[in-house]
């Protein structure tokens, strides 16, 4: 057991029980050193990924090298970096050197990038070490996360649900304890569907706070990296890692004063606040699952019993153009597709038909459909600003069973039916606001279920200090689910 810094809890006996923070300062005091804890998550993966679909490429040998390279750092003294010695994963949507990296797709099967996208940079400079590559489903495009190379990622509470998606495979490696946190990325919720699925804490970040370089130059500005962990602090101090501009990028967020970070605000009392109750959807005629229901009512009243201002949010803040102009933007992604046209047939049927509604936009359309986002975002903000936090469903449905989505092959029907599971989420990345998944509801067959908190633009700071708070209040870490305990 790992006492003698005090760095784990009565009761943790392996490595995995430890989180990423306490991994880090195990290494710090010579607890364990870098090599035992990629063994150990490479022993993980590979007792455990089978029945799963976490991995898509691991990566033993680059892993081990860069936990020589890290206790040569501590040989040598100094400063460290503050994560040194982490496990992680990359998701498979991200560029990583001299990896291979899908995006989750047949046609893409044997690309090598030559550079690291800025994230993967930035990680590796704080001291985490990537033990391999995480699956995602075909560029990205899905609420679920199913792949000819993996199969789908199975929510490991219950292997015949989908984990979600698109970060459904870094959100399962996490859940499984393979790695204690990894970098997802989320365009439409492709953080805080998963995270939800799976009983952990997801983190979107708002627009600009991490970069998308050097080729993430997406002029939707819907999608960005982010965390996915097991505690509100891992996830504030992976942000911290991740975080920052680089030269050249379009959109920056306003830094944190210095010497803040968002691990500090973690530590903070949030103060009392106003929060709205937000339950309107762009997709018409939506209703929640009684469960899901339950859970958000359930949150509800926690957070008013922690002494905040919670109340419904007004009604009409949705215009009718709102879901038809993001599905014009959403389409819009699939036109520049790195796919040769005689491979066109090898694209899964959804990718297929995303590629051909962009397509077949003209550029008044995309031009008037991006517009339109714009001016809705800039209303929404406006009329929600009395509110520190806004409180909302993540998905309306409790985890989707296998095959649910695209069964019958038909992609038109799979987005619909995405559309209606994951009705709230991205209004969010339309706004560019900050919003988070949080666990604190599991059904009674055993099945979490996420609450979505989202924040003012660039506030951060305020979800994660509000987070932290609910999470001392109703804890989810000592939650597990089957397989946890495996020991080899």
């Amino acid at each position: 057991m790992l006492v003698r810094a005090g760095l784990a809890s009565p009761g943790v006996t392996q490595l995995h029980d430890l989180t990423a923070l306490e991994q880090a300062a195990a290494v710090r005091v010579g607890e364990v050193s870098p090599t035992q804890l990629v063994q150990h998550a490479l022993a993980r993966i590979e007792a455990l990924d089978a029945g799963l679909g976490a991995f898509i490429t691991v990566t033993p040998e680059r892993a081990l090298d860069a936990a020589a390279r890290a206790e040569a750092l501590l040989r040598a003294g100094g400063a460290l970096p503050p994560l040194l010695g982490v496990p992680t994963a990359i998701k498979d949507l991200n560029n990583t050197a001299g990896i291979r990296t899908t995006f989750g797709s047949a046609v893409m099967a044997d690309f090598v990038p030559t550079v690291d996208d800025a994230v993967v940079t930035k990680l590796a400079a704080a001291g985490t070490i990537s033990v391999g590559k995480t699956s995602t489903p075909e560029f990205g495009f899905p609420c679920y996360t199913d792949n000819e190379f993996a199969g789908p990622a199975r929510c490991p509470w219950d292997r015949s649900r989908l984990a979600g998606g698109s970060s459904g495979g870094a959100a399962v490696a996490v859940a499984a304890g393979m790695v204690p946190f990894a970098q997802g990325s989320d365009g439409g919720g492709s953080i805080r569907i998963p995270a939800g699925i799976n009983g952990l804490f997801g983190v979107k970040p708002s627009r600009g706070r991490i970069s998308n370089a050097p080729y993430g130059g997406d002029v939707t500005g819907l999608g960005t990296n982010g965390p996915l962990a097991r505690t509100v602090r891992d996830a504030a101090a992976m942000l911290d890692a991740m975080a920052g501009p680089v030269l050249g990028d379009p959109v920056w967020a306003p830094p944190l004063p210095p010497g803040e970070t968002f691990l500090g605000y973690a530590d903070r009392a949030p103060g009392r606040l106003r929060i709205g109750r937000y339950l309107q959807s762009p997709m018409p005629g939506i209703e929640l699952e009684p469960e899901v229901r339950a859970a958000f009512e359930d949150a509800s009243r926690l957070l008013a019993d922690l002494g905040h201002d919670v109340e419904d949010a007004p009604p009409g803040l949705l215009g009718d153009d709102v879901l038809p102009s993001f599905e014009r933007v959403w389409a819009l992604g699939g036109t520049t597709l790195p796919v040769p046209p005689e491979r066109l047939a090898e694209l899964r049927p959804l990718t297929r038909e995303l590629r051909d509604r962009g397509l077949a936009l003209s550029a008044q359309e995309a031009m008037e459909a991006l517009l339109a986002l714009r001016l809705f975002s800039r209303r929404f903000l406006e009329a929600t600003a009395q509110y520190d936090v806004l409180l909302a469903p993540v998905c309306t449905m409790t985890p989707r069973p296998l095959g649910w989505f695209d069964a019958d092959g038909d992609g038109a029907e799979d987005f619909e039916r995405q559309k209606r599971y994951a009705a709230f989420t991205a209004l969010f990345n339309v706004t560019g606001q900050p919003a988070v998944s949080i666990p604190l509801y599991w059904t009674d067959s055993g099945l979490p279920i996420g609450s979505m908190l989202v924040g003012r633009p660039a506030d951060e700071a305020t979800l994660f200090a509000l987070s932290a708070q609910v999470e001392a209040a109703r804890p989810w870490a000592h939650r597990h689910p089957d397989g946890w305990d495996y020991a080899r």
